[in-house]
Protein backbone atom coordinates (compact mmCIF):
# COMPACT_ATOMS: atom_id res chain seq x y z
CA UNK A 1 0.00 0.00 0.00
CA UNK A 2 1.53 3.61 -1.49
CA UNK A 3 1.34 6.31 0.81
CA UNK A 4 2.74 10.01 0.92
CA UNK A 5 6.45 9.83 2.18
CA UNK A 6 5.40 12.22 4.52
CA UNK A 7 3.15 10.66 6.47
CA UNK A 8 5.37 7.63 7.60
CA UNK A 9 6.30 7.93 10.88
CA UNK A 10 9.42 8.76 11.52
CA UNK A 11 10.46 5.42 13.02
CA UNK A 12 9.67 3.80 9.65
CA UNK A 13 12.90 2.03 8.28
CA UNK A 14 14.61 3.07 4.79
CA UNK A 15 16.72 1.78 2.77
CA UNK A 16 19.14 4.65 0.55
CA UNK A 17 19.77 3.49 -2.95
CA UNK A 18 23.04 6.02 -4.23
CA UNK A 19 23.27 6.39 -7.86
CA UNK A 20 26.46 6.91 -8.94
CA UNK A 21 25.18 9.48 -11.63
CA UNK A 22 22.70 12.10 -11.65
CA UNK A 23 19.37 10.96 -12.98
CA UNK A 24 17.29 13.09 -15.67
CA UNK A 25 14.06 14.20 -14.96
CA UNK A 26 12.58 11.20 -17.29
CA UNK A 27 14.19 9.03 -15.60
CA UNK A 28 13.08 10.27 -12.01
CA UNK A 29 9.81 9.87 -13.93
CA UNK A 30 9.89 6.48 -15.18
CA UNK A 31 11.45 4.94 -11.55
CA UNK A 32 8.65 7.06 -9.75
CA UNK A 33 6.27 5.53 -12.31
CA UNK A 34 7.72 1.73 -11.75
CA UNK A 35 8.45 2.43 -7.67
CA UNK A 36 4.87 3.62 -6.90
CA UNK A 37 3.45 0.30 -8.53
CA UNK A 38 5.86 -1.92 -6.94
CA UNK A 39 4.95 -0.16 -3.58
CA UNK A 40 1.39 -0.28 -4.44
CA UNK A 41 1.77 -4.47 -4.68
CA UNK A 42 4.59 -4.94 -1.89
CA UNK A 43 3.72 -7.57 0.32
CA UNK A 44 5.04 -9.38 3.34
CA UNK A 45 3.58 -12.99 2.61
CA UNK A 46 0.62 -12.07 1.16
CA UNK A 47 -0.22 -9.08 4.04
CA UNK A 48 0.04 -5.74 2.77
CA UNK A 49 2.93 -3.70 3.59
CA UNK A 50 2.69 0.61 4.23
CA UNK A 51 5.47 2.06 1.85
CA UNK A 52 6.62 5.29 -0.25
CA UNK A 53 9.91 6.14 -1.47
CA UNK A 54 11.64 9.91 -2.08
CA UNK A 55 13.98 10.83 -5.10
CA UNK A 56 16.30 12.92 -3.50
CA UNK A 57 18.59 15.73 -5.40
CA UNK A 58 18.23 13.09 -8.71
CA UNK A 59 20.54 11.05 -7.22
CA UNK A 60 19.14 8.97 -3.94
CA UNK A 61 16.60 7.05 -3.95
CA UNK A 62 15.08 6.47 -0.17
CA UNK A 63 12.75 3.31 0.04
CA UNK A 64 10.24 3.12 3.51
CA UNK A 65 8.12 0.84 5.40
CA UNK A 66 6.01 1.53 8.11
CA UNK A 67 7.09 -1.46 10.25
CA UNK A 68 4.12 -0.52 12.85
CA UNK A 69 1.84 -1.44 10.04
CA UNK A 70 3.38 -4.81 8.83
CA UNK A 71 7.21 -6.17 9.55
CA UNK A 72 9.31 -6.17 6.28
CA UNK A 73 10.47 -10.28 5.60
CA UNK A 74 13.39 -11.05 4.16
CA UNK A 75 11.14 -11.64 1.06
CA UNK A 76 10.01 -8.70 0.58
CA UNK A 77 13.50 -6.81 1.13
CA UNK A 78 14.80 -9.11 -1.88
CA UNK A 79 11.25 -8.06 -3.78
CA UNK A 80 12.73 -4.60 -3.23
CA UNK A 81 16.42 -5.54 -4.21
CA UNK A 82 15.26 -7.03 -7.03
CA UNK A 83 13.95 -4.01 -8.46
CA UNK A 84 16.62 -1.76 -8.19
CA UNK A 85 18.64 -4.52 -10.20
CA UNK A 86 16.76 -4.24 -12.72
CA UNK A 87 16.81 -0.10 -12.70
CA UNK A 88 21.00 -0.89 -13.04
CA UNK A 89 20.10 -2.67 -16.17
CA UNK A 90 17.41 -0.53 -17.43
CA UNK A 91 19.09 2.81 -17.26
CA UNK A 92 22.61 1.62 -16.90
CA UNK A 93 23.34 3.11 -14.08
CA UNK A 94 24.76 1.94 -10.07
CA UNK A 95 22.27 1.62 -7.67
CA UNK A 96 23.44 -1.14 -5.29
CA UNK A 97 27.61 -0.58 -5.13
CA UNK A 98 28.32 0.40 -1.69
CA UNK A 99 32.06 1.41 -2.30
CA UNK A 100 30.52 4.50 -3.83
CA UNK A 101 30.64 7.77 -1.97
CA UNK A 102 28.72 10.62 -2.25
CA UNK A 103 29.61 14.86 -1.22
CA UNK A 104 28.45 17.98 -1.62
CA UNK A 105 30.15 20.51 -3.44
CA UNK A 106 28.46 23.70 -3.47
CA UNK A 107 24.80 22.45 -4.02
CA UNK A 108 26.28 19.78 -6.73
CA UNK A 109 26.32 16.36 -5.34
CA UNK A 110 29.75 14.15 -6.76
CA UNK A 111 29.97 10.58 -6.55
CA UNK A 112 33.54 8.40 -6.56
CA UNK A 113 34.96 5.60 -5.31
CA UNK A 114 35.93 5.25 -2.19
CA UNK A 115 39.26 5.13 -3.18
CA UNK A 116 38.90 8.47 -5.04
CA UNK A 117 37.51 9.50 -2.09
CA UNK A 118 40.47 8.82 0.47
CA UNK A 119 42.65 10.63 -2.52
CA UNK A 120 40.82 13.64 -2.24
CA UNK A 121 41.23 13.86 1.29
CA UNK A 122 44.79 13.27 1.36
CA UNK A 123 44.39 16.03 -1.17
CA UNK A 124 42.57 18.61 0.64
CA UNK A 125 39.89 18.85 -1.77
CA UNK A 126 37.58 17.04 0.89
CA UNK A 127 37.56 18.59 4.23
CA UNK A 128 35.85 17.67 7.64
CA UNK A 129 33.06 19.62 6.88
CA UNK A 130 32.69 19.03 3.86
CA UNK A 131 28.96 17.38 3.76
CA UNK A 132 28.48 13.69 2.93
CA UNK A 133 25.74 11.61 2.70
CA UNK A 134 25.30 8.84 5.44
CA UNK A 135 23.46 6.20 3.51
CA UNK A 136 23.61 3.96 6.07
CA UNK A 137 20.91 5.58 7.87
CA UNK A 138 17.91 2.76 8.97
CA UNK A 139 15.02 5.01 9.84
CA UNK A 140 13.20 8.56 8.59
CA UNK A 141 14.36 10.37 11.62
CA UNK A 142 17.28 9.57 11.27
CA UNK A 143 17.44 10.06 7.22
CA UNK A 144 16.16 13.70 8.35
CA UNK A 145 18.71 14.01 11.21
CA UNK A 146 21.86 12.60 10.21
CA UNK A 147 22.03 11.67 6.71
CA UNK A 148 23.54 14.98 5.44
CA UNK A 149 26.55 15.71 8.08
CA UNK A 150 29.92 16.89 8.27
CA UNK A 151 32.44 14.88 6.67
CA UNK A 152 34.19 14.67 10.65
CA UNK A 153 30.85 13.61 11.96
CA UNK A 154 30.18 10.56 9.93
CA UNK A 155 32.16 7.02 9.31
CA UNK A 156 34.30 9.65 6.71
CA UNK A 157 36.01 10.79 9.57
CA UNK A 158 38.66 8.23 9.75
CA UNK A 159 40.24 9.33 6.61
CA UNK A 160 41.13 12.86 8.17
CA UNK A 161 44.46 12.54 10.08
Amino acid sequence: MYVDFESLSGQSRIWVYQSNRELSENEVEEMSHKLRHFVEEWTRHGDDLKGSFKIKYNHFIVLAVDESFNQVSGCSIDASTHVFKKFEQEYQLELLNKLNTAFKYGEHINVVSLGDFQKYVKESKIQPDTTVFNNMVQTKNELELSWEIPASKSWHSRYFS
